[in-house]
């Protein structure tokens, strides 16, 4: 494995090679509480696939700012909060692949995230069709009107990987107590609009909070596993 910190268009990335000559691309917005693990989910990765690939994970600052697509009370109530994915999504698209696939050739892409990144991965497969597959690990599909968005626009990505803790859906929270419930509708729409063959849902050990990178290099190496099948 090969890291190196990389600044493109005055935003931090890491880079990970891992092995040459990669095969795909995969693509994680990382916020700060990620850092301290994120070595060890690409590890993790690595073990799960058989191809090589990099990793291009963008610094994330404002964890809701940057990645919540649309604006709900119940993530945030400051009110710009829901203006900003659309900022995030266009850097991935107009400057971090292309720089990436200057140094390695143009590559499928795994665009994948854990909790509000995994929200918004599976959102930006709704909005790009440059992205192959899509690693959701417990995504934040609990924010208002997602089944309303979800029904009305295609997914682009050949694959979805949806996971979810079995017990994140037990909370007092009206609102994120939804998630289950949200997630199997969506996994149910995705089988009937990418095929049953495309997609699938996970179900984890407990709550929202245990072992975040392990759920999330599990998603990525389905997805991998997928696309070089």
């Amino acid at each position: 494995m090969n890291k190196r910190p990389k600044e493109i268009s005055g935003r931090e990335c890491l880079l990970y090679e891992c092995g040459e000559h990669p095969h795909v691309l995969l693509i994680q917005p990382l916020g700060e509480h990620e850092r301290s693990t994120i070595d060890n989910e690409i590890a993790l990765i690595q073990k799960a696939v058989q191809v090589p690939f990099v990793m291009a994970a963008l610094a994330i600052k404002d964890w809701e700012e940057e990645l919540t697509p649309w604006h709900d009370p119940n993530i945030s109530l400051h009110k710009s909060v829901g203006d900003h994915a659309f900022e995030t999504l266009t850097f991935i698209t107009v400057q971090l692949m292309p720089y990436v696939f200057d140094c390695y050739g143009k590559l499928p892409i795994v665009l994948g995230g854990y909790s509000l990144a995994g929200l918004f991965a599976r959102w930006a497969v709704c909005k790009e069709d440059c992205f192959d597959a899509v690693a959701a690990a417990s995504p934040s599909l609990w924010i208002v009107a997602w089944k309303g968005f979800s029904d009305a626009h295609k997914v682009y990505a050949r694959y979805v990987y949806l996971s979810l803790g079995d017990r994140e859906e037990i909370t007092q929270n009206k609102a994120i107590a939804q998630v289950g419930n949200n997630v199997r509708w969506e996994y149910d729409h995705l089988q009937r609009t990418i095929g049953p063959d495309h997609c699938t849902l996970v179900w984890e050990k407990g709550g929202h909070f245990v072992t975040p990178h392990l759920r999330l290099a599990r998603a990525f190496a389905w997805c991998v596993n997928s696309l070089m099948k």
